[in-house]
């Protein structure tokens, strides 16, 4: 397997990461492909279509063992289901598929041809194998069951964001933001009201309490540009 690129988002550790892709919609992200696959004819007729399939890497849960049942974190942590019948990262292959909106492709001098893409669900510098174009006629399906994750899709937590706070984060960035709380980014097996999380996003480090369906966000600190010498 070759890795043809890599991708560059507002998240910068698996903590915070949207579940599903989509969810933060707003959230826009970088693909620059790797020197060698930096061909302008390769992304010929890639702009006809406003969604893609990215293949990609769960580069950080690379393991040398696996196991047959994993635990969902919608379910509690509690209960095992087959690895199979979930997305979760460990796995036999760290291999994982998102689909994302198509927003341009964008000339650069130095990287090439990127891709804008909205919608990912992708860690900072993800690698990705492969992308394809998403085709609604036949990779939408409606009527789709989906099994034990249809009783806990419409989950979502009350989000109290002061708008002092909010005002730290970018106009652009602060419904993904929002969102992202809203799905609540903690293990369901971690439900202390008195505990604080925190997690990176984009250039920031938002902290948070959880009590009574409610997550309030407690404090927005920017994280500390470091010195390039």
């Amino acid at each position: 397997m070759r890795i043809i690129a890599k991708i560059h988002t507002d998240f910068k550790e698996k903590f915070g990461i949207p579940r599903q892709s989509g969810i933060a919609d707003e959230l826009e992200a970088k693909i620059v492909f790797e020197p060698e696959y930096r061909v302008k004819e390769a992304l010929r007729g890639i702009e006809d279509f406003s969604h893609l399939w990215l293949i990609w890497q769960f580069s950080e849960a690379i393991r040398e063992d696996w196991s047959p049942t994993v635990r969902p974190p919608r379910l509690g942590g509690n209960r095992r289901m087959g690895v199979f019948a979930t997305r979760a990262p460990y796995r036999p292959n760290p291999i994982g598929l998102s689909s994302v909106r198509l927003i341009r492709v964008e000339h650069t001098e130095r990287e090439g041809d990127v891709l804008i893409v909205s919608g990912a669900d992708l860690l900072d510098g993800t690698p990705i194998y492969d992308i394809k174009p998403y085709l609604s006629y036949t990779d939408s399906h409606p009527d789709a069951i989906g099994g034990f994750a249809d009783p806990v899709r419409d989950y979502n937590l009350k989000v109290a964001f002061s708008k002092e706070l909010l005002s730290k984060i970018p106009d652009s960035k602060q419904n993904a933001l929002i969102k992202i709380l809203g799905h609540d980014p903690r293990p369901s097996y971690q439900d202390d009201s008195d505990r604080e999380y925190g997690f990176k996003f984009s250039d920031y480090e938002i902290f948070f309490k959880v009590s009574g369906g409610v997550l309030t966000v407690t404090d927005v600190k920017r994280e500390k540009t470091k010195n390039v010498l």
